[in-house]
């Protein structure tokens, strides 16, 4: 993030979706972390605090995930979903409910044990996003709503586009992998 002064001249279009971008980008970064800290300080795994993350995002936003959805999003096999599942089943992270609409599935939610414990991490971070945003208009917040889920869509957009397409590394990956290959092969 960059900061700008007042006499400064209006950003074009491109400019300001850039900044917009480098935005959301030092947000997911500096997410991460915080999201690393937590985890390391509550002795959770990298993957299972990305499984509630997951689970909270989405019951949160009303639409508990089943385990198949979760198994999505994660990009683990089916095997590997059901252990990580009844691993934070068993630590009382979260807890199985039948899909009212549908009782050949199941719902994850979180737990009251494991909601309470990312309350009482987060609500500090809670604290410091308000005192961060008190300047700000309610009409600048739901502007700043209204972009962030126009970038939310287009990034499901973007990953339904990619999600039935062949990994494949990028061409500077691939060159890389060959010089280390001929490296290896080369007689010493």
């Amino acid at each position: 993030m960059t900061k700008r002064r007042a006499q400064d001249p209006p950003l074009s279009r491109d400019e300001l979706e850039r900044q917009l971008s480098a935005d959301m980008r030092a947000i997911t970064a500096r997410s991460d972390r915080i999201g690393r800290h937590f985890a390391r300080t509550n002795e959770v795994g990298s993957s299972d605090f990305h499984a509630l993350l997951h689970i909270m995002v989405s019951e949160t936003a009303g639409k508990p995930l089943t385990l198949a959805q979760l198994r999505q999003r994660m990009d683990v096999s089916p095997a590997a979903i059901t252990y990580l599942v009844d691993r934070m089943i068993e630590a009382g992270h979260i807890r199985r409910e039948p899909d009212p609409e549908d009782r050949r599935k199941w719902l994850l939610r979180y737990e009251e044990s494991g909601m309470t414990l990312a309350h009482a991490f987060f609500r500090p971070l809670g604290v410091h996003l308000s005192k961060a945003m008190a300047d700000l208009s309610d009409k600048d917040l739901a502007a700043a709503h209204r972009v962030f889920t126009a970038m939310i869509a287009a990034m499901a957009t973007f990953e339904d586009e990619i999600a039935d397409q062949p990994a494949k590394p990028s061409a500077h990956l691939a060159r890389g992998a060959a010089t280390a290959r001929r490296r290896q092969e080369t007689p010493r």
